[in-house]
């Protein structure tokens, strides 16, 4: 059993998600690579006290850097998107 800290690994701030937020009631987050839509719904409604409308999930693939004439790859991660119900809200950076 996965520990809902362990799915959940970021929540994610950008322009875009800002807009989200606003307008459709949508969080970005970074989760764990192995987690599945029902954990993820699960770990959001449990860590802040919510109701989760839909959860969608993308698959980012790492990019490649290069530093002089070596090269690398950055670590493939997984980005999910929760719609909430109307109404319900998740204050991510309350202080700032």
């Amino acid at each position: 059993m996965k520990q809902h800290r362990d799915i959940l690994q970021l929540a994610m701030i950008t322009e875009k998600g800002s807009n989200l937020q606003e307008t459709a009631n949508q969080y970005f987050f970074k989760v764990a690579p192995e987690a599945n839509k029902i954990e993820i719904k699960r770990a959001v409604e449990k860590l802040f006290d919510v109701k989760v409308k839909s959860v969608r999930t993308m698959n980012m693939r790492g990019k490649i850097k290069t530093l002089g004439r070596f090269s690398g790859k950055r670590p493939n991660w997984k980005k999910a998107v929760v719609t909430l119900h109307e109404g319900q809200k998740i204050d991510l950076v309350e202080a700032i």
